[in-house]
C-alpha cells in the first residue's frame, strides 16, 4: 500500500468516526429529551424519511419565505426544510425544551435558521421578533393528546392567526386527536396516513383559505 492509500484510508476513517460520533449525539439527545419530558416529545424515534417527504410534498416552495416549526427535537425535519427554503427565506423552530434548543443552535450553521426557547402557543411575538409579519406553512410533530388543558385550543388559535391566507399548518401524529383541534380553525383540511415510520403516523395539512 502506497502512502497516498494509507493517506487515503486515514482520512475516510477520520469522516466516518466525525459522521458516526454525530448520529450518536443526535440519537442521545434526542433521547435524553424524550426521557426528561416524555409528554412534550411525541416519540422515542425521529420521523423516518419517508414521513419527512409526504409531509413536504405540499409547500409550494417557491411562495415561502418563512416556515416555523414546533418541536424540532434534534432538527429531523430542520436540514430537510433547509435544502428546500429559498435563500431568502427563514426557519424558525420553536421548543419548550433548551437541550433541543442548543442542541440545535449549536449544531446548523445557516443564517436563516434560528431555534427559539419557548411556546408555540407565543408563535405570534416570536415571529414577530424575528422581523416578519406573518408564516408560510407552520410544522408540528407536538404531542396534542398530552397537553396540558387550554394548550392545544391556544396553539391552534395563535397558528391560524399567524398564518397567511393560502398558508398551511402541518401536523404528523400518532393519533387523529389534533384533526378535531384543527377543524375548528380551519376549514380545508388534509390527510394521509405514512406506514413506514415507528410508529406508522397520520398526516394533516389545515389550509388557511
Amino acid at each position: 500500500m502506497t502512502d497516498n492509500d494509507i493517506l487515503a484510508s486515514t482520512r475516510l476513517r477520520d469522516r466516518l468516526s466525525r459522521k458516526a460520533s454525530r448520529l450518536a449525539g443526535q440519537w442521545g439527545v434526542f433521547f435524553r429529551g424524550f426521557v426528561e419530558h416524555p409528554r412534550m416529545v411525541g416519540s422515542v424515534i425521529p420521523s423516518s424519511r419517508f414521513t419527512i417527504e409526504r409531509m413536504l410534498a405540499p409547500v409550494d416552495w417557491a411562495q415561502c419565505k418563512v416556515f416555523v416549526e414546533y418541536g424540532p427535537g434534534v432538527g429531523t425535519f430542520c436540514l430537510p426544510v433547509l435544502e428546500r427554503l429559498p435563500a431568502d427565506g427563514a426557519l424558525i423552530a420553536i421548543d419548550t425544551n433548551p437541550l433541543f434548543v442548543d442542541y440545535l443552535n449549536d449544531t446548523i450553521r445557516d443564517s436563516r435558521f434560528t431555534a427559539v426557547l419557548g411556546s408555540a402557543a407565543d408563535v405570534e411575538k416570536i415571529v414577530h421578533a424575528g422581523g416578519h409579519s406573518h408564516a408560510d406553512y407552520i410544522l408540528s410533530g407536538l404531542p396534542f393528546s398530552t397537553l396540558p388543558d387550554g394548550v392545544g385550543p391556544a396553539i391552534m388559535a395563535a397558528t391560524h392567526r399567524i398564518l397567511r391566507p393560502g398558508g398551511a399548518f402541518m401536523a404528523y401524529q400518532f393519533t387523529a386527536a389534533v384533526r378535531d383541534l384543527m377543524a375548528t380553525r380551519f376549514d380545508r383540511i388534509d390527510s394521509g396516513f405514512e406506514f413506514w415510520n415507528i410508529l406508522p403516523c397520520k398526516m394533516f395539512w389545515g389550509w388557511k383559505d
